[in-house]
């Protein structure tokens, strides 16, 4: 490297920036290694074990939830089809609530050792392997995102820590064929979706090993995330998405549901309720902590900067702080949901940044279930997990 070329590449530490390095899959990835690694579940299997709270309560909550019944039985469909807030609903909520199940049994396999829950996380998977072809509708891209985010989660425990999966393989190429390729490609539909539909992508291209989908699914993470939280260094406007068609100050406004003036911390959906923006920030806070997994911890970074205003300005509102006027012109709709403690472990436990809205929320809401969508039982996988 030339001496000019050296300076250069000093600049940007020199001015206090962090640059974002292009996305690259690992060379080699870690299963399992979506969502929860192996140390983080030999972690909370310790704390179970040891009746420690809030671990021992996260997961009695999960093991009294109709997800873990050992009698569920599977619905699956070929075709799942699901219309704007699923309606129509065919075979929406059962995709949905069978790879949660899924998730839970294999949590619950690895926590206790009883392979009766790892027959069943098998079961659930091998019945949708055996027959989903598509999904269609309006919702179709939601859909196979959220249930997109689940499958490869049970998938990786399963496939990783237990001993027999003889059809391990056809679900990996259901997972190819009717998942991955729904979700890879993105949609400029509001930013909760694209969040979620990335999760999927990034999860399924960690599990079959393909780092061509993970790059280009990576990507498109770090500039939805960019688009959908705004930071006072963005200028005075929010960011857009490559893509996206929005050029003007009015499209952007009335992509951000009419809020005109912008802080630090404002979601493109806040305006429109805290519940859909919850899903946003659920899924960015699910992928960076893969990505940590994988060897790219991006939680020091842009994505962890956006990801602590968020959780910060949302979670002060949530508690019950009034709302000023130039806010969504002075009322919010509230419900954030289940969706603070991944992201809070990640940049208080870890990274040890005090954060006190988010963790008043978060020790408020836990034991944290489930949004009966994609997000399940973070208060028993990510709690004050050092791991």
């Amino acid at each position: 490297m030339s001496r000019f070329r050296k300076v250069l590449a000093l600049v940007p530490l020199l001015l206090g920036l962090t640059a974002t390095p292009a996305p690259a899959a690992p060379a080699t990835f870690t299963h399992p290694g979506v969502l929860v690694s192996r140390p983080q579940l030999d972690f909370v299997k310790a704390k179970v074990n040891a009746g420690a709270q809030p671990w021992k309560a996260a997961y009695d909550q999960a093991l009294a939830s109709p997800y873990a019944s050992l009698s569920r039985t599977p619905k699956p469909r070929a075709v799942v089809e699901c219309g704007s807030y699923s309606n129509p609903n065919y075979g929406c909520t059962d995709e949905r609530e069978d790879a949660i199940a899924a998730y839970t049994d294999a949590l619950i396999w690895y926590i206790t050792g009883d392979t009766r829950y790892a027959q069943k996380a098998i079961a659930l998977m091998d019945a949708w392997s055996a027959v989903i072809t598509s999904h269609t509708n309006s919702n179709a891209p939601l859909q196979t995102g959220w249930a997109g985010s689940s499958w490869p989660r049970a998938a990786e425990i399963i496939k990783y820590t237990y001993s027999s999966w003889p059809n391990s393989g056809r679900f990996a190429t259901m997972l190819r064929d009717v998942y991955l390729s729904k979700v890879i490609n993105g949609t400029n539909n509001n930013g909760n979706w694209e969040l979620s539909m990335m999760e999927a992508a990034v999860g399924i291209a960690v599990f079959l090993e393909d780092r061509t989908s993970y790059d280009k699914a990576v990507t498109r993470y770090r500039n939805r995330v960019a688009a959908y939280v705004y930071l006072s260094t963005d200028g005075a406007l929010p960011k857009t998405v490559p893509g996206s068609g929005l050029t003007s100050r009015d499209q952007i406004v009335s992509y951000w549901q009419g809020q005109s003036t912008f802080v630090d911390g404002l979601t493109q959906e806040t305006c429109r309720d805290l519940t859909h923006t919850g899903y946003g920030i659920a899924a960015i806070a699910d992928v960076a902590e893969t990505l940590r997994i994988q060897g790219e911890d991006v939680y020091g970074t842009d994505v962890g900067t956006r990801l602590r205003q968020a959780l910060g300005f949302q979670s002060k509102y949530q508690l019950g702080a009034a709302v000023p006027s130039w806010l969504c012109s002075g009322h919010l709709n509230l419900g954030l949901g289940p969706v603070t403690e991944v992201g809070f472990n990640a940049l208080n436990t870890r990274m040890g940044i005090a954060m006190t809205n988010t963790q008043t929320l978060t020790e408020r809401q836990r034991p944290a279930g489930s949004n009966n969508l994609f997000v399940a039982w973070q208060t028993l996988t990510h709690a004050a997990n050092p791991a």
